[in-house]
């Protein structure tokens, strides 16, 4: 495992954050400066003596801490708060996040977007769900500022080109005269707002209520809570099975 991705397993900072220390100079292995291309062997300590130990792994002159255990929440984002994790802008998820263990956003809502938001520590099952290859589908509550008709329906089914972008085609369901619930397998930005505009409807609401058989139920808007057993276990089933 490169050295980057190890500390960012630990929590001290992001990889990419990591990458600057290493690139700073401000990490140590056993005394001398670390580099880039250093690899941490984890099949050469056990879990009383974690590489950070074992190696000396120092940031800052201060000890690494040990790796941390893979953590699992889910948030129902109040429209407003920004995904983006700046902790200068009060209005950034960051706030909202424990110091321990560090929490990251699996993709994003914008911030007109309310609705589930899986926070976790895992970077294999972030990966996993964000790989555009794989797929995987994320189901939205989208109201409009008008009502719509069927023609409306099959065109978002069939997919709709802006910009320079053609969506993929997708499931919608009508939900009254001017909602629908929408199945999407890409993570373009905005996509929903930007389909719907493309076809002259302006989104006044979108919540997203699923990502692959995780249900945000009735979690209150601005809680989280962390998943349970079943619910990872689920959701991990489902992700090995669309690979």
């Amino acid at each position: 495992m490169r050295l980057a991705q190890y500390i960012a397993l630990t929590g001290h900072c992001s990889r990419r954050a990591a990458t600057r220390l290493i690139r700073d100079g401000r990490v140590t292995i056993a005394g001398r400066i670390a580099n880039h291309i250093d690899q941490i062997n984890l099949s050469l300590t056990t879990p009383e003596l974690q590489p950070c130990a074992a190696l000396n792994i120092m940031v800052d002159g201060l000890p690494l801490g040990p790796i941390e255990t893979k953590q699992y929440w889910m948030l129902h984002k109040k429209v407003g708060t920004d995904c983006r994790l700046l902790a200068h802008d009060p209005t950034s998820l960051i706030h909202l996040l424990p110091k321990q263990p560090r929490l990251y956003p699996v993709g994003r809502l914008d911030k007109d977007s309310r609705g589930l938001l899986l926070l976790t520590n895992d970077g294999a099952l972030t990966q996993s769900l964000m790989h555009p290859d794989f797929h995987h589908r994320k189901y939205y509550q989208v109201q409009v500022a008008r009502a719509f008709d069927d023609t409306f329906l099959q065109q978002m089914a069939a997919g709709v080109s802006y910009k320079d972008v053609t969506t993929l085609p997708c499931k919608i369901t009508r939900l009254s005269t001017d909602r629908f619930e929408i199945v999407l397998t890409q993570g373009l930005n905005r996509q929903i707002r930007r389909m719907s505009q493309a076809l002259g409807f302006k989104v006044i609401d979108l919540k997203r209520i699923a990502i692959e058989s995780l249900q945000l139920g009735n979690l209150t808007e601005g809680e989280m809570r962390p998943l349970t057993d079943s619910e990872l276990s689920t959701l991990k089933s489902c992700l090995v099975s669309s690979i």
